[in-house]
């Protein structure tokens, strides 16, 4: 996904406080948690601190469980049927909030200024929604503005108080972790021990390792090679039912005629959506080995990974950094 912290920003001047931290909210069936929006615009709109005027009405959330999936299967001829397929379903999120303010005026400001925070993810992108719980850890989702922000229209609303129960639309259905996981492998500098033969750092080896991915799902990392390097290859063997199975590409920059990495020349790789980026920012997606490359992702747990680098020496690196995904806040 995606965009993961918006910056930080005071919003529009409507009478209320600072944007900050603090307050609390008990979700139903989560627990505990203060919760933030980051507006498209880089506005910060804390959604459990009544003092700025607005409050998270707890019963009426939900959309914060596990992800919808929809199951595509084939009918046996003896009844049932088998799993083919499985895919994850957008999530929609149901969010109701209720603005206060001591005078209709302010109460007026604060509402237009929350709904064009909401509505621009319509132009400008989505926004993200972000639970704290207690022990500091944090789960973002990118959010759309679906329907919602209309008010009760019952009699005495709309004066100084009102509630708009909000439907938020998520392209990407799974919760993330804000803080990367970031896995670094380095060449060594060369000792005389055992000279000619080089030596390498036991906890900065180049080849095979194990990357562990805490989550529920799927990952899909970026890759930032460093030279210098004539050839990289990287591979991931996962066990299946019929035995393990090899998924790998590789990456050759004389392909795009630019020719073996220099010491310091960086090349990015991503996986989701495929990207590749050279030293100067151009497009490197030429110098992938296709149709046989597979951008891989990591499964939760352990995985099995190799990296190779022909014309390694000092300098050479890889970087894999990734954001674990969750099915529920």
């Amino acid at each position: 996904m995606p965009l993961i912290t918006a910056p930080v920003v005071t919003p529009p001047d409507t009478g209320q406080p600072p944007a900050g931290g603090g307050g609390g909210i008990v979700l139903p069936d989560l627990g505990r948690a203060v919760v933030t929006y980051y507006d498209p615009a880089g506005g910060v709109w804390p959604l459990t601190t009544r003092s700025l005027g607005w409050k998270t009405l707890a019963e009426g959330v939900s959309g914060l469980g596990a992800v919808p999936y929809e199951l595509t299967t084939d009918q046996r001829a003896r009844g049932g049927a088998t799993l083919r397929h499985v895919q994850a379903q957008p999530r929609q999120i149901v969010w109701p909030l209720q603005v206060r303010g001591d005078t209709h005026m302010q109460f007026i400001e604060r509402w237009r200024a929350l709904a064009t925070a909401w509505t621009r993810t319509l132009r400008d992108g989505p926004g993200v929604l972000e639970i704290a719980r207690p022990d500091g850890s944090r789960r973002q989702i990118e959010v759309i503005y679906q329907e919602g922000w209309e008010g009760r229209g019952a009699y005495g609303s709309g004066w100084i108080v009102d509630t708009a129960v909000m439907t938020l639309w998520c392209e990407d259905p799974y919760w993330i972790d804000p803080v990367p996981v970031v896995v670094h492998r380095e060449q060594a500098a060369s000792s005389s021990f055992f000279a000619p033969f080089p030596t390498v750092s036991s906890s900065q080896i180049l080849g095979a390792t194990t990357v562990t991915v805490p989550g529920d799902v799927t990952v899909w990392p970026t890759w930032t090679i460093t030279g210098p390097a004539s050839l990289i290859t990287f591979s991931v063997t996962r066990p299946t039912r019929s035995g393990p199975v090899t998924e790998s590409f590789t990456l050759n920059p004389s392909a795009v005629g630019h020719g073996a990495l220099l010491p310091g020349e960086q090349v990015t790789v991503r996986t989701d959506p495929p990207q590749v980026r050279g030293p100067d920012g151009s497009n490197w997606v030429g110098s992938l080995n296709w149709p046989a490359a597979v951008l891989w992702g990591l499964e939760p747990g352990d995985n099995a990974v190799t990296f190779t680098l022909a014309g390694s020496g000092l300098g050479s690196a890889v970087d894999l950094s990734f954001y674990p995904r969750y099915e529920t806040a």
